[in-house]
């Protein structure tokens, strides 16, 4: 098996390689990017979607196809370390590890008082974040990772177990598949209601007093939520996989 994927390896590599002269070089005016596509982007997207943020325009609807798949990479991602590190009571018996005691954060009323001070205001401002994204730098990806990062966090000034009482692993893997199907479900209401597939202007038949520019406007802050659902709950499965080696029940 490992032969067989060093040359599958190899043969994508040199194929990759290949197709480096066709690439056009270095910020070339010329190239079809920098031509067309950027250029439309940067003088229709106020006009197309009344979003003056254009990095939100691109992400968000331009090429919101893409992002969709991004946003379902993470859940996967959610999905596969935790069947690939998760541990049940019985494996946990059989191994019998004896845990050493090491000074913890948790021990520290410092530590304590300054994360309880903090995560309300990382997660107001994450909100923040996710609801502005149309008009100045932000959006899911980045409001998730704030949110999740708050609940790290707590899980790291106090304990894992602390953290996951609140937060439990099963409501964050269902909280990540549910960002994931926002997303999906408003591309596929858009078909539903005559459009193509993530056309957001197709939403102004159900959007009271819009019409189709600024349903492709209201739109992106429910993809961006579904986003943000995501990856807040993707980074905090992750990190509570990785820092327990599966068990759930010590963190770092």
């Amino acid at each position: 098996m490992k032969l067989i994927a060093a040359i599958l390896a190899i043969i994508t590599g040199f194929f990759l390689i290949s197709a480096i002269s066709d690439f056009p070089d270095w910020g070339d005016p010329d190239s079809p990017a920098n031509s067309y596509v950027s250029s439309y982007y940067l003088e229709h997207s106020m006009d197309d979607t009344h979003v003056p943020n254009v990095v939100t325009t691109v992400l968000a609807d331009y090429r919101s196809f893409d992002t969709m798949f991004e946003t379902a990479v993470v859940f996967v991602a959610l999905i596969a370390i935790a069947a690939i590190l998760r541990v049940t009571r019985k494996d946990l018996a059989k191994k019998k590890e004896k845990v050493t005691k090491v000074y913890h954060p948790k021990n520290s009323l410092i530590t304590k008082v300054a994360a309880r001070l903090m995560i309300p205001y990382m997660q107001l401002f994450a909100l923040y974040v996710v609801a502005h994204g149309h008009h100045s730098p932000g959006g899911g990806f980045q409001g998730g990772v704030i949110l999740g990062a708050s609940v790290i966090l707590f899980a790291m000034a106090y304990d894992l177990k602390s953290a996951i009482k609140r937060f439990k692993e099963k409501t964050f893997i269902v909280l990540s598949a549910i960002g994931v199907l926002i997303f999906s479900g408003i591309g596929a209401l858009c078909m539903f209601l005559g459009g193509n597939f993530l056309d957001y202007s197709a939403l102004h038949l159900i959007l009271p007093n819009t019409g189709a520019v600024m349903a492709r406007s209201h739109s992106m802050l429910g993809v961006e939520i579904g986003v943000a659902l995501t990856v807040m709950c993707g980074m905090f499965s992750i990190y509570a996989h990785l820092s327990s080696n599966g068990s759930m029940k010590e963190g770092l």
